[in-house]
C-alpha cells in the first residue's frame, strides 16, 4: 500500500509533484530509491539534483494591493539568475498568488492550486528550466485598517526590502522608515519586542566587560543600564537616531508627523545562509587539471 508518508517522503527528496510521486511509488512498489531513479529517469525530478547545493542569492520583493501587503524572499545560487526572467515571473506569481488567498505558511503557498499543478510544482518546473537549486525561503503577509498606510523601500534591486505600516502618518512617512530600516537594520521595532533571555544575556555580557575594567559591583550595574540603553538604540527602530536628522529617534520623527510605527518586516537576501567561499585561484587550477 502506497502511503501518504510514502510520498511526502519521495516528494521532499526529489521535488517532485505528489502525483509524479505516487505514480513513481505504485510502478516500484513502494521502493523509495526505485522511485527516485525512475522520476530522474523520466526527467521529473531534474531539481532533486541540486538540493544539496546553497541558495544564497536571490531577490526580496513586495507587492501592495489596497489593504493587503506580501513581502517574499526567494533565493537563488547566483545573482546572475537572480536577474533572470523566469526568475523574476517565479517571485511576481508567489506575491501575487499570497495575496490572492488566505495562506499562514510556506507549506499554505506550495500546496495553492496553480496551472496544472500547485505553486511546488511550478517551482519545480523553474528549477528544472533555469537550471539552477531555487528556494522560496519565506513570506509575510499584512492586512492593514483604513486609516494606516503602507511604507515600502527596496534597495539594491532586491537585495533589501522593507515593508512598514504607520498609524496616523502619511505613505511618504511610512516610506522614510523603510528607507531608515533598510540603511540601519533593526532586528526588532521596538524595546518590549525584544526577548527577555536575549536582554538579560546581554546585560551579563555588559556586567562582566564593566567588571573586567576594575569597576565595583554597584558602578558596574548602572553602567550596565545605560550600555543596555545604547544597545537598544542599536537593534530597535524606534530608538535608533532617523537616519535623515540623528537629532530625533524614528519614534519622535513618526510622532512629530502625527503617526506611530505599527509594523516593520526587513528582507535582506541570503542573511543567516552560510554561503560556500569559492577560492578563485584554487577553481582554475581544478579547471586546468581536469583538461589535462
Amino acid at each position: 500500500m502506497i502511503t501518504a508518508s510514502l510520498v511526502k517522503e519521495l516528494r521532499e527528496k526529489t521535488g517532485a509533484g505528489m502525483l509524479d510521486c505516487k505514480k513513481a511509488l505504485e510502478a516500484n512498489n513502494g521502493d523509495i530509491n526505485a522511485s527516485i531513479d525512475w522520476l530522474r529517469e523520466k526527467g521529473i525530478s531534474k531539481a532533486a539534483k541540486k538540493a544539496d547545493r546553497i541558495a544564497a542569492e536571490g531577490l526580496a520583493a513586495i507587492l501592495i494591493d489596497g489593504n493587503k501587503a506580501a513581502i517574499v524572499e526567494v533565493n537563488s545560487e547566483t545573482d546572475f539568475v537572480a536577474k533572470n526572467e523566469e526568475f523574476k515571473e517565479l517571485v511576481n506569481v508567489l506575491l501575487k498568488e499570497i495575496i490572492a488567498n488566505d495562506v499562514k505558511t510556506i507549506d499554505d503557498v506550495l500546496a495553492l492550486s496553480y496551472e496544472d499543478g500547485t505553486i511546488n510544482d511550478f517551482i519545480v518546473a523553474k528549477t528544472a528550466k533555469i537550471g539552477e537549486k531555487l528556494s522560496f525561503r519565506r513570506f509575510e503577509k499584512v492586512v492593514k485598517e483604513d486609516n494606516q498606510e503602507f511604507g515600502e523601500y527596496i534597495h539594491m534591486g532586491g537585495k533589501i526590502a522593507v515593508l512598514t505600516v504607520v498609524d496616523g502618518a502619511s505613505s511618504e512617512v511610512a516610506k522614510d522608515v523603510a528607507m531608515h530600516a533598510a540603511a540601519m537594520r533593526p532586528k526588532y521595532v521596538s524595546k518590549e519586542d525584544v526577548p527577555a533571555e536575549e536582554v538579560e544575556h546581554e546585560k551579563s555580557i555588559l556586567k562582566e566587560q564593566a567588571m573586567a575594567e576594575g569597576k565595583p559591583a554597584e558602578i558596574a550595574e548602572k553602567m550596565v543600564i545605560g550600555r543596555v540603553n545604547k544597545y537598544f538604540k542599536e537593534i530597535c527602530l524606534l530608538e535608533q537616531p532617523f537616519v535623515k536628522d540623528g537629532d530625533v529617534s524614528v519614534a519622535t520623527y513618526v510622532k512629530n508627523n502625527g503617526g506611530t510605527v505599527n509594523k516593520m518586516i526587513r528582507f535582506e537576501v541570503g542573511e543567516g545562509i552560510e554561503k560556500r567561499e569559492e577560492n578563485f585561484a584554487e577553481e582554475v587550477m581544478k579547471q586546468q587539471q581536469a583538461t589535462k
